[in-house]
């Protein structure tokens, strides 16, 4: 790229540098020609003026003067010079019938300009003036444009190549750096800021894209320690029923036996329901939804009937000037559904569930144990379990998904003890709120 980039700069400079050459080159001929054509008309004027005044004229290396008779005789005035050519218009001149003539005639290999100016009292006067000083000064132009042309495409050249290579500096180590990460898979990379151009913003969003990949590599990797943590538990009590089964093979009594299949069947059942969050963490399957305009109180009356059919618990909901959000309703109706059965499952059976939805923001209320004040951020953590709730059956992602959720839709959640005992756990989504008649982005 750099030297595809410093050829353009070159080729540019030089169709620029050739466009000017040409423009001037055009400008200047017709000032020379004028300038010859002055010369001769005042060097023929100089030489009737001497004449007529009897004196000498004085000699010059680049003149050639001549007079012509109205009978075409010639008598040189510049001696050891060869004669001018004379022509019909020469003559014409000469006897009176025209004038001026001005022609151009070759003498040898020599080229001249020639006026004829016609003679008080008869004949002509006429001079020719030698190119050569004319045509060496068209070369020395040329040879001189030629010179600094190569010398500017040169300088050009070599300013450019410098100039490319510092404004790609930061894209070859951008490239350096992604042929590094994709080669190691390190993803502790962090490119220095490159300014405030296109480049420097490149390089910025390729460093959030380093930062978000690196946090989902943590993130998975904290789930996948998580999830094995979590499934040995099940695990080691479905294989330990299954191995005595094995080992008992129809001598254990009938109760013991339907304890173990007991087991068998809770454990297996929390292991789907392990598997299946898990595969929702994973996914993120909620981003697949497209976003739309979510009313809800809507929502909520739902999920609340979901919550009595379930639970056969007695859910109120309490409704405050409920909002419109910009969302994905699937996913929002499955975080008001966890919040219910995180509720439930913490409450005691014969306590009922409120739901308060005041604009935007949502909250359940329970009557179970509470949450302590160093548990109410960790409750939204994946597998965490507070001291008071270990023996609560579960696999601790619900409130977990609530977040990332609640996240995507650049909302907040929080969790707080209730007066009189109990949990307040819910979701603001302020931020994504808007009136009704407002589109949906």
């Amino acid at each position: 790229m750099r030297a595809r980039l410093t050829l353009v700069a070159v080729l540019a400079a030089v169709l620029a540098i050739a466009v000017a050459v040409v423009t001037a080159y055009r400008s200047v001929s017709p000032l020379i020609a004028d300038e010859v054509d002055r010369g001769l008309a005042d060097r023929a004027d100089t030489v009737v003026a001497l004449l007529e005044a009897g004196a000498t004229l004085p000699q010059r290396a680049d003149m050639t003067e001549q007079l012509l008779a109205p009978d075409g005789t010639v008598r040189p005035l510049t001696a050891g010079r060869e004669p001018l050519p004379v022509n019909d218009s020469d003559l014409a001149v000469a006897r009176g019938t025209q004038t001026r003539s001005e022609t151009e005639v070759t003498i040898g290999d020599r080229s001249y300009g020639v006026l004829t100016k016609a003679r008080p009292g008869g004949g002509a006067v006429m001079v020719g003036q030698n190119y050569a000083e004319v045509e060496r000064v068209d070369r020395e132009f040329l040879w001189r444009t030629v010179s600094i042309t190569g010398v500017a495409v040169i300088v050009t050249a070599l300013i450019s190549w410098l100039a490319v290579g510092r404004i790609l500096r930061p894209m070859r180590r951008l490239a350096h750096a992604t042929q590094r990460i994709t080669t190691t898979h390190d993803l502790s990379t962090v490119l220095p800021d490159a300014g405030r151009d296109e480049i420097g913003d490149l390089t910025r969003d390729f460093n959030a894209m380093l930062a978000a990949l690196r946090l989902s590599r943590a993130q998975q990797q904290r789930l996948v320690q998580d999830a094995g943590h979590d499934l040995r538990t099940p695990l080691t009590s479905v294989r330990g029923s299954a191995e005595l089964l094995q080992r008992a093979r129809g001598r254990l009594d009938p109760a013991d036996e339907t304890q173990v299949l007991t087991t068998l069947v809770q454990e297996a059942k929390a292991l789907d329901a392990l598997v299946g969050e898990l595969v929702d963490l994973a996914t993120d399957r909620h981003t697949d939804e497209p976003a739309v305009a979510v009313d809800l109180a809507v929502l909520v009356e739902e999920s609340a009937q979901r919550a009595r059919r379930r639970s056969g618990r007695s859910v109120t909901v309490e409704l405050a000037d409920p909002a419109t959000v910009t969302g994905r309703p699937q996913a929002l109706a499955r975080c008001i559904d966890n919040l219910l059965d995180n509720a439930a499952k913490f409450s005691p059976p014969d306590t009922g569930i409120d739901i308060h939805l005041r604009g935007a923001r949502l909250t359940v209320l329970d009557r179970g144990p509470g949450i302590d004040a160093a548990d109410q951020r960790a409750v939204f953590d994946r597998f965490y379990r507070a001291d008071r709730t270990r023996s609560t059956p579960g696999s601790g992602l619900g409130l977990a998904i609530v977040h990332d959720i609640v996240t995507a839709h650049s909302g907040s959640v929080f969790a707080a003890g209730r007066a009189g005992g109990g949990a307040e756990v819910g979701f603001d989504l302020s931020g994504a709120a808007h009136s009704g008649a407002e589109a949906v982005g």
